[in-house]
């Protein structure tokens, strides 16, 4: 293997960085390009919103899977072939003619995304000491910020000065990068045990997430009949029911739901998942306001909200002294009401607010996001065992999904039932009540950080005081003096 130029905490996650990027990047740019694509096609852009849904669906039902195939065929391997499958599929995606064409090759994509981020966050959290692990994992908080953020003024741009199939073809470079540097430098690590592949706990948690994110992403956007969205909310959710029930008489589930009996883990991923359907909600509401409230562009509007990502940015350095100092408890408490302030505060803004404060207000927003994000995510697996990390990254890779499509949901209710009481114009006090619920909800998930032990990650955090020595016995050290 080559020499690194980098130590491996700051390697490995510029190296699955380049990963969850692309992935990031991906559906936002997308969501951009679909009118012009329809328009090509010849098809109603709400048909094309399968397109969107097919993706996520295979995420869902493939995420569950992706612990155990790590472990079996080894995390490089698995990475790699991640990354090819995801490149190949944007590549066709390109290639594309018509809807049933590019919603096949966003099947592949899919099947690529589901492996890319776990297995990548995985490699990291065999690979890296737990006293450096926070700041490894914030190298992947700045593209999961990143992307969201970018995609819709870059799609903006490429729809609209060059030809929309390349908002795919960006995905080349980017994935013929990681794959050339997944094979110098990422270990191939594998499981210390071969357990044997759970068929039926997969079928009944794939398909109950997937049946519980589309009807919770469709809820509130009108892209299906309210029959339909109920009925895959209420199946999914029964599915998700008769796996928990299913699981507890397995020794090795492909959902390890045991791993809630260890308390820093349980807090982080339930308090982590209500403090994530407010990021999940901003991306969807934010650009909305600026653009029907305010009458800005896709690329006014996304240059504003990009300076968000440069506050992400920032928090990298100040994330480990800070854990450091203060611990996560502390941390996490205190910043679950600073960040949920933030994420509310458009609800204050009107249309007399000056741009240039709410641009200044974004960039303060991101910085406290994500130290939420990076404190919540690695405290995930601070008291994990190494045997179970594979199983660990699996079941915060699904909760993390979940709270991102209820957080669109969540955002687009709220902005129906803001609605329902008036002509159906649309200002910026429209968006008011669907951020300050979205505040409050991520401003709930201090009631979980609260219930932590005081010393929860004091290792990762590189708070854990080393035991002092023993005095020397008297006899013995006057022996060892004559």
């Amino acid at each position: 293997m080559p020499a690194r130029l980098l130590p491996d905490r700051i390697l490995l996650p510029l190296i699955v960085a380049c990963a969850l990027f692309m992935e990031n990047l991906d559906s936002t740019v997308l969501a951009t390009a679909l009118p012009t694509i329809a328009r090509d096609f010849g098809i109603s852009p709400i048909n094309l919103k399968l397109a969107l849904t097919s993706y996520l669906l295979t995420i869902a039902v493939f995420i569950p899977a992706s612990g155990w195939v790590a472990d079996r065929f080894g995390a490089r391997t698995v990475f790699r072939v991640a990354i090819v499958l995801f490149t190949l599929g944007s590549i066709c995606c390109g290639l594309s003619n018509s809807i049933e064409e590019i919603v096949a090759y966003r099947i592949l994509q899919g099947l690529g995304g589901a492996m890319m981020v776990p297995v990548g966050r995985l490699v990291i959290l065999r690979s890296v000491q737990k006293s450096e692990l926070v700041g490894a994992l914030a190298w992947l908080t700045v593209p999961a910020l990143i992307g969201p953020v970018v995609g819709p003024p870059l799609g903006g741009f490429i729809t609209t000065y060059f030809d929309w199939r390349w908002i795919f073809w960006i995905n080349v470079p980017i994935g013929i990068l990681g794959l050339f540097l997944a094979t110098l430098y990422i270990p191939d690590i594998r499981g210390e045990e071969r357990v044997p592949f759970d068929y039926p706990g997969f079928v009944l948690s794939s398909f109950g997430i997937a049946g519980f994110v589309t009807g919770s992403t469709s809820l509130g956007l009108n892209l299906m009949p309210l029959p339909y969205v109920l009925a895959l909310l209420l199946g999914g959710g029964g599915l998700l029911v008769a796996y928990v029930v299913y699981s507890r008489r397995l020794a090795n589930p492909i959902l390890d739901l045991s791993l809630f009996a260890i308390p820093s883990f349980r807090a982080s991923v339930i308090g982590g998942l209500l403090f994530r359907i407010g990021i999940g909600a901003m991306p969807f509401l934010l650009p909305l306001m600026l653009q029907l409230g305010y009458g800005l562009t896709p690329f006014q509007s996304g240059s504003i909200t990009f300076v968000s990502a440069i506050g992400a940015i920032a928090m990298k350095f100040v994330a480990p002294p800070l854990l450091r100092r203060f611990g996560f408890r502390s941390v996490l408490i205190a910043n679950s009401f600073i960040a949920a302030i933030f994420i509310g505060m458009p609800a204050a803004f009107d249309i007399g607010t000056p741009l240039h404060l709410i641009t200044a207000l974004l960039f303060i927003g991101g910085f406290f996001r994500s130290l939420q994000f990076t404190s919540a995510n690695a405290l995930s697996f601070a008291d994990v065992p190494q045997a179970r990390m594979s199983r660990a990254t699996s079941l915060t890779s699904v909760f993390q999904q979940l709270a991102m499509s209820i957080g669109v949901s969540v955002g687009a209710i709220a902005l129906e039932l803001s609605l329902a009481g008036t002509d159906g114009t649309i200002e910026v006090g429209t968006f008011h009540p669907a951020f300050i619920a979205i505040g409050l909800i991520s401003m709930s998930s201090a009631i979980f950080f609260m219930r932590m032990p005081r010393n929860a990650g004091e290792e990762m955090a590189g708070r854990k005081l080393k035991p002092k020595p023993l005095a020397p016995d008297p006899v013995t050290a006057m022996r060892e003096r004559a």
